[in-house]
């Protein structure tokens, strides 16, 4: 597929947060950006007059743009600064130096101190982050140091040297903050219970912590020392607005390729999410057209040799959403939770999206070919003989019998084709029987198409279940159309789908366009509908106050309707007016009626 044009990228850019990449004529990276919205922020780069002069020269070098969506501005700004500090584009200065965002560590040792760092080092200590805020870090960190008493020292604890006395508490110890271990007055297991709870908390894990926080204001509150109680509930309320880390960066997923696909009839999109120290440094989307009836394990094999290939990838392990056979040097995993199966999801995301791009272009530059793929997909999955190039719609509107109508709407190359609706006012029906309306309509329906040698459609479909759609089928007997068109009925609770003489009705993957354009064909009739319905009764409802006077007709009500608009305006006008539209004599009658109310 020929290379989509800057023009046409911009116009089918997400409007999710993540990062934009620009490239110059030669495909060299030359920016990177973070945004909340990454179609707005990029549109501005084109839409605005720079007055900075780099900004200018770096629009004009700008020969194409990719990126990575992701769930937060939080996320977004963290891959921003991976990739900036991996690849260092021309054109961002500010992110240049060496500035790391800030970790949270309990270093391996005994008696694990707990600090903050922007350096992770692989020592066997535990990270946590990174934090985008070095003041969320300190707050954690306060938390942590209100609720546990932990060392601050940087002493070797060991156990030959505590039993020796080396070491002698300090202030810290003093001052409430520290148990004292260096001189053996605080137990290896209890210091190492308060470790896991930090461990917890830093985790997002807040339900023990904040027991005991409750429990510690309460008792305060009883004590009377209500400052030191606001101080806790303060505490309480941050933890519990505090935001787990970022699943963009996770220091114990190093160096792995993540893979995941996304297919239909015609293309293959793979996504390539590339990490390195946990965190993401490259993000590709490779497009495969079909030749055959690939499955999709076959296609992301293909993809998988060819991208590590193409971007000379030697990590030992990769994540993929299924097992796939690439020989015994890779390590295949497929994760089922946690931050493996986000980053797997994050993957997906991504390739959900490029494929939206793709058709959003295809849209623009090529409309018959999008409509020859939809149309050639819900002939395979609707299991038709032909394509559904002309589809209509019926659906019956009544409430507890009265003024029971039915619309068809109409949809020509899987769009709404508004000149052909049409309304039924149901007229041998008695009361609500959804059956007999759906027989009426569906035979005038094709009566006059037929009279009126009009084309027939290649699909129709029946809002309701077996009942609808045999009523339905009654008419196509009665017009001799029974196996020239075919017909299927959609029930709204499960979305199933039911075929004449089949009583195993047919479900459609959810995520299915062909799902898709049947329920918005449902919801299309069941809106027109419900709108005549309630034209219908409004009129009616409108009308009946004006029939109740003695000489006033229904042409006199349609003339005063017409002029008035409305019943209330009729009301309030003035016998001049009415005059002018039915006579003196009616006019009298229709004031004398709403002076005596």
């Amino acid at each position: 597929m020929q290379k989509p044009t800057l023009e046409l990228q911009l116009k089918t850019l997400p409007k999710e947060p993540g990062v934009y990449q620009y490239y110059d004529a030669e495909d060299v990276l030359i920016y990177v950006g973070k945004a909340k919205n990454i179609k707005k922020r990029v549109s501005s780069y084109f839409t605005k007059t720079h007055e900075n002069g780099k900004t200018r020269v770096l629009v004009k070098k700008i020969a194409s743009v990719k990126h990575i969506v992701v769930e937060t501005e939080k996320d977004a700004l963290l891959l921003e600064n991976n990739l900036i500090k991996k690849y260092q584009p021309r054109y961002n200065v500010m992110l240049k130096d060496d500035k790391s965002y800030p970790w949270i560590c309990i270093k391996k040792e005994r008696f694990p101190r707990v600090f903050p760092t922007r350096q992770v080092f692989k020592d066997g200590s535990e990270y946590f982050g990174p934090y985008t805020s070095m003041k969320t870090v300190h707050t954690l960190l306060d938390l942590i140091k209100g609720l546990y008493n932990l060392r601050t020292c940087n002493y070797n604890l060991s156990e030959e040297k505590i039993e020796a006395g080396k070491y002698k508490v300090c202030l810290e110890y003093h001052l409430g903050n520290c148990k004292g271990p260096c001189e053996g007055l605080q137990s290896e297991s209890e210091y190492n219970e308060h470790i896991k709870a930090i461990r917890a908390i830093i985790k997002g894990n807040f339900k023990d912590s904040l027991s005991q926080f409750k429990s510690q204001m309460k008792e305060l509150a009883q004590d009377m020392q209500f400052e030191e109680a606001q101080r806790i509930k303060d505490k309480i309320e941050v933890l519990e607005n505090y935001q787990a880390k970022s699943t963009i960066v996770n220091p114990k997923i190093s160096n792995v390729d993540v893979f995941s696909i996304m297919s239909d009839e015609s293309y293959g999109y793979v996504n390539f999410l590339q990490l390195s120290y946990g965190s993401i440094i490259r993000s590709h989307t490779l497009e495969i057209k079909k030749k055959l009836d690939e499955t999709d394990k076959q296609l992301l094999e293909l993809a998988v040799t060819e991208i590590r290939q193409r971007f000379t990838s030697n990590s030992k392990e990769i994540y993929v959403p299924f097992k796939v056979n690439l020989g015994d040097d890779i390590k295949v995993t497929i994760p089922k939770l946690g931050d493996k199966k986000r980053i797997l999801d994050l993957s997906l995301r991504n390739a959900k999206y490029y494929r939206m791009e793709r058709f959003k272009q295809v849209k623009i530059v090529d409309p018959d070919r999008h409509a020859n793929r939809i149309m050639a997909q819900m002939k395979v999955d609707l299991r038709l003989s032909e394509e559904p190039r002309h589809i209509e719609c019926f659906d019956n509107s009544n409430i507890q019998g009265t003024h029971p109508v039915a619309a068809c709407v109409v949809f020509k190359d899987g769009k709404p084709s508004k000149r052909d609706y049409r309304h039924f006012n149901i007229k041998t029906v008695e009361g609500p029987d959804d059956f007999a309306s759906m027989e009426e309509v569906v035979y005038r329906r094709y009566k006059r198409l037929l009279d009126e040698e009009k084309s027939l459609p290649q699909l129709i479909i029946i809002d309701g279940g077996k009942g609808q759609l045999s009523s339905a089928l009654k008419s196509l007997d009665a017009l001799n159309l029974r196996h020239k068109i075919a017909i299927i009925g959609i029930a709204k609770r499960l979305e199933e789908l039911f075929y004449p003489d089949d009583p195993i009705p047919l479900y459609l993957d959810k995520k299915s366009e062909t799902l898709k354009i049947i329920q918005q064909l449902r919801n299309e009739a069941h809106r027109f509908g419900i709108e005549h319905h309630r034209n219908r009764r409004s009129k009616n409802a409108l009308t009946t106050e004006l029939e109740t006077i003695q000489g006033i007709g229904e042409q006199t009500i349609v003339a005063l309707m017409k002029k008035f608009k409305s019943v209330k305006r009729i009301a309030e006008a003035d016998e001049k007016d009415l005059e002018v539209v039915v006579g003196l004599s009616k006019a009298k009658k229709i004031k004398s009626y709403y002076n005596s109310k």
